[in-house]
Parts: C-alpha cells; structure tokens; sequence
C-alpha cells in the first residue's frame, strides 16, 4: 500500500506535542490532539456546576493547550486559520478516532512505561499501514516497541523534532530495526517536502546525533569557563557569531531552553555512558542549585543572566558561578578577537581566533573546540552513518553555521591535530588516516559536486533535487553579468536568476541597473526570470544610509532621479514580456516589498516577513510600493461583484500607516501581499527550485505581459475618511502630530489627488504623487531624525 499522510494524531498537549499539532496545521494537516482526562474539578469548573463526566472537563487539558498556542512567543501558528485544522480530545474517550488518521505522533512524558502504556492502547485502534512515531529525545525507540504488533513494529520509528516545531529545521529519524525501510524513506521524503524540515536518520542511542553533541559541547564550555575563570559574559562574547553560533551563544542559549530542560538531557546521558565521556555529562554543582533555586531561565524571570529595570531603562546583569551573586555584565576583548572581526565569514574568523596561542580569548575557543571535535571523531559510527548527518544536527538543530567536521576543515586539519597530539590528546584512527594517506579535508568540492571523507574514501553527497545552490551553480556555470549588488545567473532549462548580494541585500543604483539588465537579456534570451537569493534575508528595503546623505547633503536633484529609477524597475518588472517570479524570504521590507509586488507572480518561504515599513522612519513608500499593494487588493477582489472602495483604500492605508509587518508568509497572504496565484515553500532549501517551477509553469501556459491598467480611486471623499481615522488615533494618543503629516501625505497619495472619487487614473499619477511625497518627507528634519535614529539604534523614534 502506498503510504500518504492527509491526516494526523498528536498524543501529549504540552509545549513539545502543541508545537507538533501547530506546525502540521501550519502545513495543511488536519490533527487530533489528545491528553488525559483530568481527575480533579478546577474552581471555576466547580462553579459552573461541571462534573468530571462533562466534555469540557475531559478535553480541558488539551483545550487549554491550544488556547496557548495564540499567546506564546515566538508564535507556534503561521495563522490564526491553523488553529480550526487542530482537533482536540481526550485518551480515554477519543482513541477511536485513531482510526482514521495515517500518523500518530506519541509527546507524552519521557518515561519508558508511561509511552508503553500509551502505544499498547495505540495498537488496539491504529488501522494497519498507519505510521506511528515518538517524539521522544532521549528514551530508546527500539525498548518502546518491544511489545507491539508486527504490522506497528514495521510502521514505527523515533521522530525527534527540535523546539520549536514551527522554527527549528532539524527532524532526526530514528529507525528501529523492525521499521520497514519504505516507511522510513518514505518519513524521510515526507519530512523534507511536506514539513519542510532538514531530514536526518539517527542511530537509537542515547539523545541520537544533535543533543549528544550539542549537549557535550555546552557542559564542555561550563567545565572551562570554571578551570580558566571566565565570567559568563565573556564566554558568551566569544561563543557566539563570531564563530558561527547563534547570539544567543552559551549561556544566553541555556537561558532559552531552559536549564531543567538542559539537564535533563545531560542526566539522560550520564546514567548510560560510562568513563571520560561520564564525567563530562556530570553536572556542575553551582548549576544544581541554580535548578534549585527555580532559577531556570527565560521562564523564570532569571538564569544566567537577570534583567533589571531602572529610571534610565534595562541593564542585564550576569551571574557569577562563584558567588551566586549577579555582577555587571563583562566582555572578552583581546587581540585575537580584534583580528577575527577583521576576517571575513565565519571560516576566516574562527581560524584567525583559534591561531592566536596564548591569548585569553583564542584559549578559550580553542579548549572548548578541541573536546567538540574529538567527541564527534569518535562518537561517528555510534551515532549516525557519516559526517554529514553529524554536521547536518548540529546547523539545524543548534543553528551552528558550521558543523563540527566543517569547523574541522576551517581551523585546518593537519595543524590542529598535530596541536591536539602535542597536548596529549587522543585522535581517533580514522582522522589519522586521512591525513597519512595525503588528504587535508573532510569535505571538498569538484565541478560543483560535493565529497566527504567516509571509510578510507570520499563520496558523492547527495542533495534533493529540489534544492538550488546558488555557490555551487556559480561554481559550475559561472555568472552572467555581476556587479556589486548583484549577479544574474543561469538556473537551468532555460530560466535565469537575479541574486541580490549587497550588504544586507539593501538595495542601491547597481542593483537597480541589473534589475534592468537581466530583464532585457532574459527577454532575448530566456524563458522568464526569477528574482531571489541565499543570504540571510531577501531585502531589508532600499539603501537607508545612502538616502539620508542625499538629503541631509539638499541632493534632491538626484533623489528624485534614483527615486524615479526605482519606480521605473517596477513598473520594468510587471510589464515584462517574460513572466518575472519574486522568491522573498525572511525579512523582504520596504523596497524589498516593492521589488516583489509587481512581479507576474511571488513564490513566498513559509518564514516571509513582508511589509512596507518606510512609515517607521518617517516616509512613505517611494518605489510603487503604496500603488502595488492597492491595486493586488483590487485584483484579489471578486468578478462582477459591488465592491466599497473606501474600504480597500483605507485597508491598505491602515497597514502602510502601521507599517505592519506578516508574522508568515500565510499572514502576508492575509495582509494582501501574496494571493491565490502566489505559493508558499514550506522548505527554504526548495524556495528557488519552486520559483524557477512557477516561471516555467507561466511559460508554458503562453504568458502575455499584462496590459496597461488604469487605477480606480477614492478621490477627495475617501482623503477625508483616511484622515479621519489618523486624527482618532492622534486623539487616543497612538499618533504624534508628526505621524498625522505624514498620513496625510499617504492618504493623498491613496486617493489619487483631489478628484471625484471613482476616477480612473493612470498608474503614472499614482507613481508620480507616490515620489513627490516621499521628496518632500525626506526633506523634512523629523523624518531625518527617525532615519538616523534606526540606522544607529536599530529601532524606529516617535517624534
């Protein structure tokens, strides 16, 4: 039978199992989400008369946990619609709905006897062929299915998703060695394309490949940072970006997971390995009574570090491991840390930090580097069937840039071993031997394939076809044409791409000129064209910087020419006789909006956070970004059907003058930004891959370049209304006066000028009152303020 997945059960409601049932929701998975049935009446409960027999008493628990899902942070749903694709019960009276779902997934406590219990009940209503599965992170997967039926034997395996569900990207898979290898590869596939996750089979052993590793490497750094009298401040100064971690480094990381969380898993460890391995999972007593003091974290107000409050805002203090007192937060300057920051990416960095013996912040990354390296050498057949999986875990579950075998390589192979043998250390033997038979890399790259060091050889990695890697496509067919804000590259069958590569991918005059170019060299010579990249975000908008010294130099000569050149792209991009794909990810803001609202069509990643958000720092969309976003809500609007003008004006009105931002590319889809023809990419890594589809897909549906269209407005009559609602918010203390000016200049922007409403204009007009305004707000010094206030603070300034 022909496995599929169309719907789910998720057993256990807490952060874990809610987390689950949310992100299948998010995916389009109806889910049944159960728990127990509670043995006690809560007050409330007793005063309305309830009894334990009530429905609502019995699904409580669950219902309660999804109630919590629209008020945790970061969000667990895309959208508030996931949440009616989310059924709740209980397991006492609900099982039988077990019935008629494809996939169990078992969150409940970790406890072996406990999940036996629950997966014995499983198995009296499971149908044959459904898929059931354990989050466990910990408990071994092969014990929990001892006892089962051949048909649930053959169906079962360890699901290990990363919290959170919706954000984290790693899925380990845990075969047992009953699971039939068709339901794993087909869990496999299923996780990649349909969940959007980072796939990875781990071994059953204790925590499987990301927590072993990641929790080693955490107890590593605590170890050190007591032997070598580091504060927590200074450790986490150097654990962090600066080679290739989150910023959340060490001790601010624990502080999110939560040190009860933490060890936990470290314990789980400890009581089945034995040795030096024991003594590292160990937990440091001060983090015992740390636990002890309920000082776990986030979720307790204070871990490693406390906040405090005072007249002149927040100071965050660190915790000194000693003393058990908080102290002044310290920091780890050093020459070696000075020469990092002048390296570029993380490869250089962290070889230019770990080269500099003998300096204090070099040792330290060193000596917690040295163990992590070693460990993974040597925990690698017992964990999982190559380096790849190992570095896979640990980017995807612990956000490393770079995974363990990967820092390997960037720190040098051969002169770092040579380090660790002179300081008494052990390698294991298959390092060795990469180095005694001539090889200086785990991995290398030939003719854009990529090789990794396995059992004496290198072999082939394999990629799903699905996934479009824009350096190694570069390596291989080279670059079109480039300049410094980007390059147009040759994506296959007959589609190019535009990838942006300035800082921050803002975009400025070269990237507005190859923006021109590729569109004219791929209406000679291509299929369509599709408009993204792989850095860190799509776009952050256009170049703030750069604008504010034009206008604070009275440059507005040649404001208004880029200003007008920035409108002409647009407007080059919607009439394209080839069909233009925009692939927004992550932060796609201002002009990065704007590049993407004219586009034929946008293919969104499921994590888009789309808005025109010039408002915040005093302006107006210059670039077409008012005049798009109106007319995609016209165009979204029924056939035929009376509509009310006012109301899509003020609506869009609404989200420039709040400069709202989607929370998903699901909320950007509510927001007007994308519509029904526009799709969404669960899996980032396939985002190109389905753009350059849809291009094709356009293509051969004979695309046309749409024709020129004359825009209705609201005129004089729907001025007033905009104004009207930007006057109340300045009246409840929501808007300053100057946020009243600039609305004004929105509203007349929106409202096509002082006209009858229902006029049609030119598109042309809209553009032209569009750039006027954005010139004379630039000009003003309240607007220059906010635009230098975000450029050094980072946040916007009400003025």
């Amino acid at each position: 039978m022909k496995q599929t997945i169309k719907r789910a059960a998720v057993l256990g409601s807490g952060v874990m199992g809610t987390g689950i049932a949310a992100h299948l929701a998010n995916v389009g998975i109806p889910t049944i989400m159960l728990d127990i049935a509670p043995r006690e009446l809560t007050n409330d409960e007793e005063k309305k008369g309830l009894t334990l027999e009530d429905r609502a008493v019995r699904n409580r628990i669950a219902a309660q946990s999804k109630k919590a899902l629209l008020k945790q942070k970061p969000s667990p749903i895309t959208s508030k619609s996931s949440l009616d694709l989310i059924e709740i019960g209980n397991m006492d009276d609900d099982m039988e709905k077990l019935s008629d779902v494809d996939w169990i997934i078992e969150v409940v406590v970790e406890n072996l006897d406990i999940k036996k219990k629950v997966f014995a009940n499983v198995d009296k209503y499971r149908k044959e062929g459904t898929v059931v599965s354990s989050n466990t992170s910990g408990i071994s997967v092969e014990d929990m299915a001892a006892d089962r039926s051949e048909d649930f034997q053959k169906h079962f395996l360890g699901t290990h998703f990363f919290n959170p569900a919706r954000y984290l990207k790693l899925l380990e898979v845990i075969p047992t060695k009953n699971t039939d290898p068709e339901v794993l590869a087909f869990m496999k596939t299923f996780g990649e394309d349909v969940l959007g996750k980072g796939v990875v089979e781990a071994k059953d052993t204790p925590n499987f490949i990301a927590n072993r590793i990641g929790t080693y490497g955490l107890l590593v750094t605590v170890q050190e940072m007591l032997k070598g009298g580091y504060s927590v401040g200074e450790v986490d100064s150097v654990t962090g970006p600066m080679i290739g971690r989150p910023k959340s480094a060490t001790f601010r990381t624990l502080d999110v997971v939560g040190l009860d969380t933490f060890i936990h898993v470290a314990k789980n460890v400890y009581d089945q390995v034995d040795g030096k391995e024991k003594e590292v999972f160990d937990v440091p007593e001060f983090l015992l009574k740390m636990q002890e003091n309920g000082w776990l974290g986030a979720k307790s107000g204070q871990g490693f570090f406390l906040k405090k409050k005072d007249k002149n805002g927040s100071t965050i203090y660190e915790l000194n491991p000693e003393t058990l007192e908080y102290e002044d937060r310290k920091k780890l300057k050093t020459a070696a840390t000075e020469m990092a920051k002048q390296e570029k990416g993380t490869r250089r960095k962290l070889k230019a930090l770990v080269s500099a013996k003998g300096d204090k912040a070099s040792d330290l990354v060193w000596s917690i580097s040295k163990p992590a390296l070693i460990y993974s050498a040597e925990l690698l057949s017992e964990i999982a069937d190559d380096i790849v999986s190992i570095d896979q875990a640990m980017r995807w579950g612990f956000g490393w840039e770079l995974g363990p075998f990967e820092m390997w390589d960037a720190i040098g192979v051969r002169k770092s071993v040579e380090r660790m043998q002179e300081e008494g250390e052990t390698v294991p033997k298959w390092v060795l031997k990469l180095l005694e038979d001539g090889n200086e890399t785990f991995y290398k790259t030939e003719n854009g394939n990529v090789y990794y060091y396995d059992n004496g050889e290198y072999k082939q990695q394999t990629f799903n076809k699905k996934e479009i890697n824009l350096k190694r496509l570069k390596d291989v067919n080279g670059v079109i044409k480039s300049n410094a804000g980007a390059s147009l590259i040759d994506l296959g069958d007959g589609v190019a791409g535009l990838e942006f590569h300035s800082k921050s991918n803002a975009i400025g005059l070269d990237t507005m000129q190859m923006v021109n170019y590729a569109l004219e060299e791929v209406d000679k010579n291509y299929r369509g064209l599709v408009i993204g990249n792989q850095g860190k975000n799509f776009s952050v908008g256009a170049n703030l910087a750069l604008m504010l010294f034009e206008a604070q130099d009275d440059n507005f000569f040649e404001l208004d020419m880029v200003v007008k050149q920035f409108q002409n792209v647009g407007m080059n991009i919607k009439y394209s006789n080839k069909p233009v794909v925009a692939a927004p990810f992550n932060m796609a803001l201002g002009g990065g909006a704007e590049v993407s609202l004219p586009a034929a069509a946008i293919q969104a990643s499921a994590e888009t956070y789309m808005g025109l958000v010039e408002f915040g720092v005093g302006l107006i969309p210059g670039g077409g970004g008012t005049k798009e976003l109106y007319l995609k809500q016209l165009r979204n609007l029924p056939k035929g059907v009376n509509f009310d003008l006012t109301k899509v004006a003020n609506d869009v009105f609404e989200k420039v003058a709040t400069a709202k931002v989607s929370t998903s590319a699901a909320e950007a889809r509510e927001n007007g930004y994308l519509n029904s023809q526009d799709g969404i990419s669960v899996n980032p890594d396939h985002l190109l891959h389905d753009a350059k589809q849809k291009v094709l897909a356009l293509a051969n549906a004979g695309y046309q370049a749409p024709k020129r269209e004359k825009v209705p407005v609201v005129g004089d009559s729907g001025y007033a209304a905009m104004l009207m609602g930007a006057k109340a918010l300045q009246m409840s203390g929501y808007a300053s006066d100057y946020d009243v000016k600039i609305a004004e200049k929105l509203a007349y922007v929106l409202s096509g000028g002082r006209i009858k409403e229902g006029t049609l204009v030119d598109e042309q007009v809209l553009l032209d009152l569009e750039r006027e305004a954005f010139l004379s707000l630039i000009g003003e010094p309240k607007t220059q303020q906010r635009m230098q206030h975000m450029l050094v603070k980072g946040k916007p300034l009400r003025n």
